[in-house]
This record gives C-alpha cells, structure tokens and sequence, in this order.
C-alpha cells in the first residue's frame, strides 16, 4: 500500500507538480481511494502540523532577513570582510564565505544567505576578473551554511519533530558550520592561486579596517544577542526569532537608516509568501508522516535497518547516502519532517544522540540547496551571474566533494556536534 503512495507521489513530481502540492495531492488521494478514513482528516492533519509554538520562529527569522537584505546589515558584514581579507589570493571568494558564515549566524535561511550576500558580490567578483562559474559556485556552496550555522529553521523543525532541545541544537551546529565554512575557504585558495585570481589591489589601512569594524558592529552584534539570549536561558528560539526581527528593523530604520518606511509593505509581503511556501511544506509533509503511521513504514524501514546495517558504522553511511539523495529532490524541511520520526528510533537503538543525529541530517540536507535537480542556492546564484546551471557544476562538483567530506567527518566525530553542548 506505501509503494503505491510514492509512486503517485513520483509521478507528480515528474509531471512539475510543485512538491508541497504533489505530497498533498498523493496523500489526499490516498485516504480518498484506498483507506476509509474521511478526508476530513486531511485538513485537520495539516492544522495539527502547523499548530506548534516554536514553528512560529520561521515567519520571523524569514522577516529578519528580508529586513537586514532591505535595511543594509549584509552591505556592512560584506565591507567588514574585504576589509579584512579582500587583498589575499582570492580575496572576494572568501568575503562571500566569511559574509555567508555571518549571515547564517542571524538569518537562519539559506536562500535569504545566498540572495542578500550574492546579489553584491557576484557581479563584483565577475568585475574583478572572476569566471561566472566559479562566482556563483561559491556563493551556492556557502549560502547553504544559512540552514546549519545557527539560528536555523531546519532545525526548528527537527526540535518540534522529535522532541529534542531547540538551543541544543543551535549550539551543536556552530563548530560543524565552522568546519565547513574553513574547509570552503581552503579550497576557494587553491582554485584561486591555480587560475591567478588576484585580491585587492591594496591592503586595508588599520583606520579602514576599523572603520570597516565600527560600521559593520550593530550587524556583528546581532547573532550575538539572538544565540546568546538562547543559550543563556534568557528567551527560546521563537523568541528569539522575534527579537532578531525588531533587532533587524530597529538597526535598518533608525542605526544604518537604509530602510524606508515605503520599503516595509513589500519586505513583509516577499516574507509573508516565503513563510507561506515554508509552512505549506511542512504541514503538507506532516500528512504524509502521519499517512506513513498508519501503514506502519517506521516498522518496516526499521526492519531494513537492522537487516542491513549491522553495526553503527554501517547505519550512519546508509543513513548518510539516503539524506544526500533525498536532499536532490526535497527541500529540508519536508524531508526532516517525514525521515526525522522514521530514523531518530533507529539511531537511538544504536546510541547515538538525537542531537548529534539532528546535525547530521541538516548538514546532509543543506548539501541538497547546492545539487541538482532542484538546489534553490544553485539557480538564484545562476539567475545573479546571468548564467546557465551546466555552466557551472563542474565548479560546483568541486565543492561538492569538500562538503561530503565534511559531512563523514561531522557523523563519525560526535565531538564537533556536542562539544558546546
């Protein structure tokens, strides 16, 4: 009976049938036509879904960074990076890295990351001599650090789908986040010295670096406020989700005064339907875990486990190919909230912690913001350089392979999850 459920998913999906709307559709056909189970129970399963407190973190982390793209917080971490490293050997490659990483630490997003950082740098790289290619490459591969550096939304929705701390995850996912975000700047250094892309002409001054500091503070300040009210105890992830809204506004209008009031209509408009197709994602999805319930698929996906994976080892490679493909075709959200209560029994029985297993999903999952066929990050950076996607995954290729390796490093090293913990 679960066979038939996804191959009617499958088939919706191939016809280009968006993927909260084809979950739905294959869901809702299912309980109409194979089960006797009123439909009533689809609206009601949606609402149950969507009906949680910490979910409400996602509209404002989604307003907080459309408020700092509008209101110039991105402009001032970008000048803070070139300051800082521009004149080095591929100097523009590692400000995205470094804004990208910074940008995570307040928007949560990764397409927020890649839009507000790329729409700057990518033409500038492209000036400074860079290929196309490799501009938006970079910046595909390191706007999928918005979903693991925290806050993050994906990791919102792992908390509400299994139950584990939503603080805990935000602090395990800062070293994993910093691993990645060096191991891309390694390899943005030698690509750069191989091919010759020179940095700035001239090196920063002193005054201009702290100029470029006292600029960029409020900006710097903000992830601190957000994760250090989380992990002091002082407000919860919804919270201060909120607070990283007002903080947004208040620095944008009244501190770097980049943001109009005329603006704010349609920064709450764009944000309103971002959050709506997040949300219809994850309600959706919620469906189709239930559905999945009902015809016992965690048994039996328990069941292939332990015939297969006979040691833990084992369990977390399986696990890891699975996320990685998954990753291709579903965005993070659905995908956690449909594998999360499949898995997260599985992992326990063979000791590894919820937390540490969260991790691993995300990570997996925000690779998929940069693959195809569907990876967000790797269109909008193909959109901003103004070329085609086969342009650019020979480049991306590259990344890929430094991200997976990061990925078998964060899974088999439980330290770099739990360390802050």
């Amino acid at each position: 009976m679960a066979g038939i459920l996804f191959v009617g998913m499958l088939v919706l999906f191939i016809l280009g049938v968006p993927i909260a709307a084809g979950i739905g559709m294959a869901a809702a056909g299912f309980l109409a036509f194979l089960t006797d189970l009123p439909l009533t129970v689809v609206p009601q399963r949606l609402f149950t879904t969507s009906d949680s407190f910490p979910l409400m973190a996602i509209p404002f982390f989604v307003l907080s960074g459309a408020l700092m793209e509008s209101g110039g917080i991105s402009k001032r971490l970008i000048h803070l990076a070139d300051a800082f490293v521009g004149h080095k050997t591929g100097g523009l490659a590692m400000v995205v890295i470094i804004t990208s990483m910074f940008f995570a630490a307040i928007s949560g997003s990764s397409a927020a990351t890649v839009t507000a950082v790329g729409v700057i740098l990518i033409p500038a790289m492209i000036q400074k001599g860079y290929s196309r290619s490799f501009s938006a490459s970079v910046q595909a591969c390191s706007g999928q650090m918005g979903v693991i550096i925290p806050p993050s939304i994906p990791m919102v929705i792992y908390g509400v789908a299994t139950g584990v701390s939503i603080g805990d995850m935000f602090k395990a996912g800062v070293l994993p986040g910093i691993l990645m975000g060096v191991s891309l700047i390694g390899l943005s250094y030698m690509i750069c010295k191989k091919r010759g892309y020179r940095g700035n002409e001239r090196k920063a001054t002193a005054k201009e670096k702290m100029h470029a500091f006292t600029e960029a503070i409020w900006a710097i300040f903000m992830p601190v406020i957000i994760l250090g009210g989380v992990y002091s105890g002082l407000f919860t992830p919804t919270e201060a989700a909120a607070v990283a809204a007002g903080y947004s506004f208040l620095v944008g209008k009244f501190i770097y005064k980049d943001l109009k009031l005329k603006d704010l209509p349609e920064v709450i408009g764009n944000a309103a339907v971002t959050t709506a197709t997040i949300m219809f994602l994850v309600a959706t999805a919620g469906l189709l875990a239930w559905l999945m319930g009902r015809l016992n698929v965690p048994q039996q996906v328990a069941q292939m486990f332990t015939t297969f994976a006979h040691n833990r080892v084992i369990f977390l490679l399986i696990v890891n190919v699975l996320l990685f493909f998954v990753g291709m075709f579903f965005d993070a959200g659905p995908a956690i909230i449909i594998l999360a209560p499949l898995l997260s029994p599985i992992a326990t029985a063979f000791g590894i912690d919820l937390i540490h297993f969260g991790i691993i999903m995300v990570v997996n999952l925000a690779i998929g913001y940069c693959t195809p066929p569907v990876g967000i990050n790797l269109f909008l950076s193909c959109q901003i350089a103004g070329i085609k996607l086969e342009e650019m995954m020979k480049d991306v290729l590259k990344f890929l392979v430094v991200l997976v390796i990061d990925v078998l490093i964060i899974s088999f090293v439980p330290f770099l999850s739990l360390a802050l913990i």
